[in-house]
């Protein structure tokens, strides 16, 4: 009959590696399962922010052609006053002044840093 403390160590040699290399192969699969949950967060994320991105560009689009449709509006309203080449040349002229002040104030903006 085997004494006692002989099969004690000899079944801990034999599962210590074993308990190791479970540990390694469980370690494993949990950094597998996060890298591939950061992933299906970050493809979910991606594809909202894709989403929200072609609809602010189609309402600028939208907006940009409103924008030009109230020049077109002003020039032929102003073209019954003053003719339609002065007409065109006020509200030219007027557009590219508050232009030129928007430019002004960014270019101020970036000077001063943010948050100023």
């Amino acid at each position: 009959m085997p004494d006692r403390t002989d099969l004690r160590d000899r079944v801990l040699h034999d599962s210590i590696p074993q308990l190791v290399t479970q540990l390694a192969t469980d370690a494993r699969d949990v950094a597998k399962a996060e890298i591939a949950l950061a992933k299906a967060k970050a493809l979910f994320a991606v594809t909202r922010y894709k989403a929200a991105a072609i609809r602010f560009a189609i309402a600028g689009v939208l907006g940009l052609a409103a924008l030009i449709a109230l020049l077109v509006g002003a020039i032929l309203s102003l073209a019954t006053l003053i003719g339609p080449g002065w007409a065109t040349l006020a509200v030219v002229g007027v557009v590219l002044v508050v232009a030129g002040l928007l430019a002004m104030s960014g270019k101020a903006a970036l000077r001063t840093g943010p948050g100023a």
